[in-house]
Protein backbone atom coordinates (compact mmCIF):
# COMPACT_ATOMS: atom_id res chain seq x y z
CA UNK A 1 0.00 0.00 0.00
CA UNK A 2 2.67 2.10 0.78
CA UNK A 3 4.76 1.64 -2.23
CA UNK A 4 1.75 1.98 -4.35
CA UNK A 5 1.40 5.74 -2.69
CA UNK A 6 4.56 6.51 -3.12
CA UNK A 7 4.84 5.38 -6.67
CA UNK A 8 2.09 7.52 -7.66
CA UNK A 9 3.63 10.73 -5.93
CA UNK A 10 6.83 10.05 -7.60
CA UNK A 11 5.22 9.64 -10.88
CA UNK A 12 3.19 12.75 -10.52
CA UNK A 13 6.06 14.68 -9.85
CA UNK A 14 8.25 13.06 -12.36
CA UNK A 15 5.42 14.69 -14.86
CA UNK A 16 5.37 18.13 -13.34
CA UNK A 17 8.95 18.34 -13.77
CA UNK A 18 8.68 16.92 -17.64
CA UNK A 19 6.19 19.71 -17.92
CA UNK A 20 7.94 22.54 -16.08
CA UNK A 21 11.16 21.59 -18.89
CA UNK A 22 9.53 21.88 -21.93
CA UNK A 23 11.56 23.89 -23.44
CA UNK A 24 8.99 24.63 -26.65
CA UNK A 25 7.42 27.97 -26.26
CA UNK A 26 5.07 28.87 -29.14
CA UNK A 27 5.57 32.55 -28.26
CA UNK A 28 8.93 32.33 -29.13
CA UNK A 29 8.29 31.31 -32.78
CA UNK A 30 4.65 33.43 -34.02
CA UNK A 31 5.70 35.24 -37.08
CA UNK A 32 5.41 39.13 -36.80
CA UNK A 33 4.87 39.53 -40.42
CA UNK A 34 6.80 39.54 -43.93
CA UNK A 35 10.44 39.43 -43.99
CA UNK A 36 13.33 40.67 -45.96
CA UNK A 37 12.85 37.93 -48.55
CA UNK A 38 9.65 38.61 -48.87
CA UNK A 39 10.18 41.89 -49.41
CA UNK A 40 12.65 41.23 -52.02
CA UNK A 41 10.48 39.00 -53.84
CA UNK A 42 7.28 41.34 -53.94
CA UNK A 43 8.92 44.20 -54.37
CA UNK A 44 7.37 47.24 -57.12
CA UNK A 45 9.17 48.71 -59.71
CA UNK A 46 8.92 52.22 -57.44
CA UNK A 47 10.81 50.21 -54.81
CA UNK A 48 7.63 50.95 -52.36
CA UNK A 49 6.09 47.58 -50.93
Amino acid sequence: MFRQRLHAIVTKWQRLIEIARNPYRPERHYMRGPGPKWRAKHKTQSGVL
